[in-house]
């Protein structure tokens, strides 16, 4: 009934196995990967026909986690997993960064390529396991895909790279200072197609090295899918990819001229109307069966794309005049919002993010729903991308998959320089509204964001920058890099090349490609430029801004307790009674962690000291030998009880209360009166011995006798 084909190779650690014939046979490729005990089964289909009139690549990608993996169960009110999370819209894209490039040019089939985690050991990270599944469906489908690919995670911990790190490893590598890197790298047996990664301040040659570890790490899974591919792959669908030489000799006879001088426009709006205008003028002179031609936008892609690249790659200025290594002028300015608590205008060029940063208490930490576990994130960065920066009219809604993604670069370039919580216990909301975009919108969030946060007072460990490169690669070889690129160049190029960080190094590195793959010696340059660029953005950036600046009065002010995990069900009391009488009467929020954290919040510092004091005297031990203030609580034969430290009381003895016999202690002491004593210790069954006679009620100090009054 089965006809199934399974290989299986040794990979770091643990056993790599593809297995396909088994389950979802009518797709045209379905493979089981799995790596350790976590398993991804990934599903391709694809339309045997192109709609008509179709003029783009419609490739849909998504990954799917099962909490079934993980043996659990969703949470909320349906119980079934709903709408995709963060990492699965992430993975999603991480996947289809890779592949898209390796389809067949002028291919316009729909393709679905369906990831599912089937199961997770919580050791192996299913989403290189995904991308594995992926590559290996699309290579035995029979689709025109130039793959195989594979993928690996790399670590860098004591100087040396570690592949495919534990998931533990990677969660939260800002508490972890042992190990500084979280890298997946992409590609084919000969070329990187992919690079995403979050970074402690590594240099340049440290994040090379990573890549090249990478590439060599993942070869042996190439051959394995090569060799699985050999024995199970379906034929090659029959597909001949149309041919759009004539169309495209038409119109550049037509209208190269007028074209290239549109081009030669600078300004943003002004360039985009006049290749409209240009378009339309090539369309007027073509014929019905020419304007019917289906290769005809393709061919006027083409068109531009020779006239933008053909210009650089023979050493003429880029399209805004500037040469292959100029950054766009750049403004930034801090405070520009009166009540905010940090917020910063970036301005390069025709990009612009405005960015408000916005402190919090322990309550408003995000909660994180994983295969792994749920875990509490206290930095958190939104990137919204509206449609009037691009000066264009469209549809309202929520964050599509660019905005993640882009928000996640972000992300992860600035929370490699944040504080750690024990110094700094505040909760961080970074907003990004692109108010103007042409090219690289995330690298200006990322150096708005740095200024938003200083602005806010947040003690960065330093400012971050970053920049956008660019390429135009030649088919004999020839290359160009091009620095801080525009969105004609990122759109016609062949590269997107992102790099932000310190002036001590990397913390975000993030490549897609458009071509079958670059050499390592582009990357090396690529690599280069950025830091030159990013040297001269950090530059910029500290005219405005290049330290921290004060807390605004509208923030509010956390101080942070640690307290005796054992203590920790005093301070919240039955049913949570103390811990709400502590904030009732204080008036500050209280946030108590598994760890004896406390953090207490409030724009009032009376309140902060109040909820101190009082949480301060329910966990804290009185010490012998020292004086406190107490009331006393009850009055009998040989003395009186007095409550002197939190809910804590103790006993002061008739024949301690004064310097002269007492016919009973009524004498000089009342119920509720506030009296001075000295902790004199415990007796043997741990009770609490008090004294009051050598404390000056007045003055609350010990009375100590002079030499002369001994004599």
């Amino acid at each position: 009934m089965f006809n199934i084909t399974k290989k299986s190779i040794q990979w770091g650690q643990e056993t790599l196995t593809l297995e396909t014939g088994r389950v979802a046979r009518q797709a045209d490729g379905s493979v089981i990967a799995t790596l350790g005990e976590t398993s991804v089964m990934a599903n391709v289909t694809f339309a045997k026909a192109p709609k008509p009139g179709q003029d783009f690549f419609p490739l849909t990608v998504h990954y799917q986690e099962r909490t079934y993996a993980a043996g659990k169960i969703p949470g909320g009110f349906f119980k079934r997993e709903g709408r995709p999370s963060e990492k699965e819209t992430l993975t999603s894209r991480l996947i289809d960064r890779p592949i898209r490039p390796l389809f067949v040019e002028g291919f316009k089939h729909e393709v679905l390529v369906v990831t599912t985690v089937l199961s997770h050991d919580l050791v192996n990270e299913p989403d290189i396991v995904a991308m594995i599944a992926a590559s290996a469906a699309l290579t035995i489908s029979g689709v025109p895909f130039m793959g195989p690919i594979a993928a690996a995670r790399v670590g860098f911990v004591d100087g040396d790279y570690v592949l495919n790190p534990e998931c533990d490893d990677m969660v939260k590598l800002r508490e972890n200072p042992e190990q500084r890197l979280d890298l997946v790298v992409a590609g084919t047996a000969d070329a990187v197609m992919m690079v995403e990664s979050e970074a402690y301040e590594l240099s340049e040659a440290e994040m090379l090295g990573a890549v090249k570890f990478a590439h060599e790490s993942y070869q042996p899974v190439i051959g394995l899918i090569i060799d699985f591919a050999e024995e199970c792959a379906k034929e090659p669908f029959d597909f001949e990819a149309p041919d759009y030489a004539a169309i495209l000799s038409r119109i550049k006879d037509l209208g190269e001229t007028q074209m290239r001088a549109a081009f030669g426009i600078k300004d943003k709006q002004q360039r985009v109307n006049a290749i409209s205008e240009a378009r339309a003028a090539i369309k007027a002179q073509l014929s019905e069966d020419e304007l019917a031609d289906p290769q005809l936008d393709t061919a006027m892609k083409k068109l531009e794309a020779s006239i933008l690249r053909g210009d650089v790659i023979n050493g003429a200025p880029r399209i805004d005049g500037r040469s292959t290594t100029d950054i766009r002028p750049i403004v930034s300015e801090t405070s520009v919002l009166p009540r905010t608590h940090g917020s910063a205008l970036f301005t390069r060029g025709e990009t612009q993010s405005l960015c408000v940063a916005t402190l919090g208490t322990g309550d408003d930490e995000q909660f994180v729903d994983a295969l792994t576990g749920t875990y509490k994130s206290n930095f958190l960065l939104h990137y919204n991308f509206p449609p009037y920066s691009v000066g264009e009219v469209g549809r309202m809604g929520s964050p599509g998959r660019r905005e993640i993604g882009h928000g996640k670069l972000a992300w992860r370039a600035l929370q490699a320089v944040l504080p750690a919580a024990t110094d700094f216990p505040y909760t961080i909301r970074m907003v990004s509204e692109i108010t103007e975009s042409n090219g690289s919108s995330s690298m200006a969030t990322v150096c708005g964001g740095s200024l938003s946060m200083m602005d806010a007072g947040v003690p960065l460990k330093a400012p971050v920058a970053g920049v956008a490169m660019g390429l135009i690669l030649e088919d004999d070889g020839r290359f160009a890099v091009l620095t801080d690129i525009l969105g004609d160049e990122d759109h016609l190029g062949d590269m997107d090349f992102k790099v932000a960080g310190t002036e001590s190094g990397i913390t975000s590195l993030q490549m897609d490609i458009k071509v079958s793959g670059i050499t390592f010696e582009i990357m090396e340059q690529a690599l280069a430029q950025a830091k030159d660029g990013r040297m001269h953005i950090l530059g910029e950036m500290g005219k405005s801004l290049s330290a921290p600046s004060g807390f605004s009065q509208y923030a509010p002010k956390i101080e942070t307790m640690t307290i005796p995990t054992d203590k920790i069900r005093e301070v919240i009391g039955s049913g949570g009674k103390v811990i709400r009488e502590i904030v009732e009467t204080s008036g500050a929020k209280v946030d108590i962690n598994d760890d004896g954290v406390i953090k207490i919040a409030s724009s009032d510092a009376e309140a902060i000291k109040k909820a101190h004091d009082m949480i301060y005297s329910i966990v804290a031990e009185p010490e012998a030998g020292k004086i406190y203030t107490g009331t006393v609580v009850k009055i009998v034969d040989f003395g009186a009880f007095v409550n002197f430290f939190g809910k804590r009381d103790g006993l002061v003895h008739v024949s301690q209360i004064a310097n002269k016999r007492l016919n009973h202690p009524s004498d000089m002491l009342k119920e509720g009166q506030e009296v001075k004593v000295k902790l004199l210790g415990f007796d043997d069954r741990g009770k609490v011995r008090l004294a009051m006679k050598m404390v000056d009620q007045e003055t609350g100090e010990e009375i100590t006798e002079s030499k002369d009054d001994s004599e």
